[in-house]
């Protein structure tokens, strides 16, 4: 049964979702149960489960057939170790799934507030913003910014080449001697913006990633903010037993 803490519908689709995810809830080629079925199991309304399963239709996780049922679609899944520090797009190619970039927006301005102090620099630091959608298929599955002083990387070294990553851009770089990420990680909600471009409702749970990229000197040399589709996303970490000391 769903909790009455957050919208139904966004709560009936969470427990769809985690559902289809242990092969509860999914029958025989791929099938879910009917919508009366799910509005019995979680003691919500058909109206609810139907925009439930509208949500999750729009995060590509399942497919409705008029007449034949719902679903679930077979999605690869980017499974990412987050002590291994590598581009979205070298996730992607390791498990085969193609990812293209959309039309990038790229600015170079003076940065806010927030970014000076993510980048250890000084207000007004000049910086390179570049925004873009990955997509697989025509799916739009993350949303990504990076914020870079314009002293490391100028609009003209995004040549026709670039696919969206900025990691994949400084990685040969020696000036830069890449040493590691700080990275934060949480659940957020898709703001008006995000959701048109992500094509989700708006308030649609998202992963958030927000990480600075250090030089072995010390230098922050990146700051960038990553919004990931849940459903073609897994994120861990390996951690090791301390002594007890």
């Amino acid at each position: 049964m769903v909790r009455r803490t957050l919208p139904l519908a966004r709560q009936a689709a969470q427990e769809i979702f985690k559902g289809i995810e242990s092969g509860k809830l999914v029958r025989a080629n791929g099938v879910l149960p009917s919508e009366a079925e799910l509005s019995q199991k979680f003691a919500v309304s058909r109206a609810t489960i139907r925009d439930a399963l509208a949500q999750l239709e729009q995060r590509g996780v399942i497919t409705r057939r008029h007449g034949a049922g719902t679903f679930v679609n077979p999605q690869p899944r980017l499974d990412a170790g987050l002590e291994e520090l590598v581009s979205l797009e070298t996730l992607a190619r390791r498990i085969g799934l193609e990812t293209r970039m959309n039309q990038p927006h790229i600015e170079a301005r003076a940065a806010t507030t927030t970014e000076a102090e993510r980048l250890q620099a000084s207000s007004g630091t000049r910086v390179l913003s570049i925004a873009r959608v990955i997509l697989t298929g025509a799916r739009p599955i993350a949303y990504l910014v990076d914020v870079v002083p314009t002293t490391i990387l100028q609009p003209q070294d995004l040549d026709k080449n670039f696919r969206g990553s900025v990691l994949d851009l400084f990685l040969p770089r020696r000036d830069l001697a890449l040493s590691h990420s700080r990275t934060e990680i949480s659940i957020a909600s898709a703001n008006a913006d995000i959701a048109r471009k992500l094509r989700l409702k708006r308030g649609a749970p998202l992963h958030k990633l927000v990480a600075q990229l250090f030089a072995r000197d010390g230098r922050v040399v990146d700051y960038s903010i990553s919004y990931f589709v849940p459903g073609y996303f897994s994120f861990h970490v390996i951690r090791r037993v301390g002594n007890g000391s």
